[in-house]
C-alpha cells in the first residue's frame, strides 16, 4: 500500500501462536494491496476501472467494501466519494480500504490470541483492541513533534485513529464536488471512533469538509475530532479532551 505498517501484542503467553497470526496478518495485508491497489495493473480494482471484470465478477472482499463505500458516502452525505469527479465508471476504494485492512488485520490478531491487547499501525492510521495504549499524534506543521497525546485505557477494547491531510503525501484528496484541492486550509484532520474503517472514512471526509467538519463531527454518535489549520491552531469536537493525557 506504498507505507509502513507495525503491529504490537502485548499480554500474550504464547509466543509462537502470536508469531503465526502476525504471518496471517501480513499475508492478508499484501493480499489486499494485491486486490485493491490502483497502481497495479493486475489488481481487480485496476481490471474494474479498465471495464474487463464486473463489479460481480470480483471477490467477496471487493463486494464487502464496495457496500462499505456506499454506506460511508450515505453516511458522509456524499463528502465521501470512492468515485471519480465527473466519471462514473472510476472507483477508487482506497479513502477506505487502507483502514478496512488495518481493522482486519488486527481483528485476525486479537481473534488469534484472545487476552492480548493489539495495535496494528498503517501508516499513521491504527486499530486499538484492548488497552492501554498511548498515541501521539504527529503534528503536520513540525515533523518529529507531536499535536496531542490519546490515552486509551485497559478498560476501553475497541478504539481507531485515523489522520487525513497533506503533510505526508501531500495534497491527494479531492473535494467530491468539483474534483479539486479542497478550498481551506487545513493541515490535518483526525478523528477518534470505535472502527478504523469508519474514523479513515470519516477523516477523509471531514478533511474534504473543511469548516463545516466540526460541526458535522459534532453530530455523529462515537466519534471525535481533532483539526490542525495551515496556520497551526487546533480546534476539537466537544468530547476529543476525554481522549488526550
Amino acid at each position: 500500500m506504498g507505507t509502513v505498517f507495525s503491529f504490537d501484542v502485548r499480554g500474550c503467553s504464547d509466543v509462537s501462536r502470536a508469531r503465526g497470526a502476525l504471518v496471517e496478518a501480513v499475508d492478508f495485508l499484501h493480499h489486499a494491496d494485491r486486490v485493491f491497489s490502483p497502481y497495479r495493473e493486475d489488481s481487480q480494482v485496476s481490471r474494474l476501472a479498465r471495464g474487463e471484470i464486473t463489479s460481480e465478477q470480483c471477490g467477496p472482499d471487493v463486494q464487502e467494501v464496495r457496500g462499505l463505500c456506499e454506506n460511508m458516502t450515505r453516511r458522509t452525505e456524499g463528502w465521501f466519494s470512492p468515485w471519480y469527479a465527473g466519471d462514473a465508471g472510476g472507483w477508487d476504494p482506497t479513502g477506505l480500504v487502507k483502514g478496512w485492512a488495518t481493522e482486519r488485520a488486527a481483528r485476525m490478531l486479537a481473534s488469534a490470541v484472545p487476552g492480548a491487547a493489539v495495535c496494528v499501525n498503517g501508516g499513521g492510521d491504527i486499530q486499538l483492541l484492548g488497552g492501554p495504549w498511548r498515541i501521539g499524534l504527529a503534528d503536520p506543521l513540525h515533523p518529529g513533534e507531536l499535536a496531542a497525546v490519546v490515552e486509551v485505557g485497559a478498560e476501553v477494547r475497541e478504539v481507531a485513529v485515523a489522520t487525513s491531510g497533506p503533510a505526508e503525501r501531500g495534497c491527494h484528496i479531492l473535494d467530491p464536488r468539483t474534483g479539486e484541492p479542497p478550498a481551506h486550509a487545513l493541515a490535518a484532520m483526525t478523528v477518534i471512533g470505535p472502527s478504523l474503517t469508519l474514523a479513515d472514512a470519516f477523516a477523509t471526509a471531514a478533511y474534504a469538509m473543511g469548516d463545516g467538519a466540526h460541526a458535522w463531527l459534532e453530530k455523529q454518535q462515537d466519534v471525535e475530532g481533532l483539526a490542525t489549520s495551515a496556520t497551526g491552531l487546533t480546534r476539537e469536537t466537544s468530547g476529543f479532551g476525554r481522549w488526550t493525557a
